[in-house]
């Protein structure tokens, strides 16, 4: 049975989630599998169809 409003993350306790959060801003590239698919999606459409947006 859990506390209602307390949890834990072993990665955010070892600075994990820190870490992969501060390569994605330098790099560009999300950490996450969503954010990944997501960039290379807009990526292929922009490639195809081109794209009118500005990339950044």
């Amino acid at each position: 049975m859990k506390i209602p409003g307390i949890s834990f993350s072993l990665n955010r306790a070892l600075g994990i989630t820190a870490v992969k959060q501060k390569v994605a801003r330098t790099t560009g590239i999300p950490t996450t599998r969503g954010g990944l698919e997501r960039k290379v999606g807009a990526m292929l459409i922009g490639a195809l169809f081109g794209s009118k947006r500005k990339r950044r």
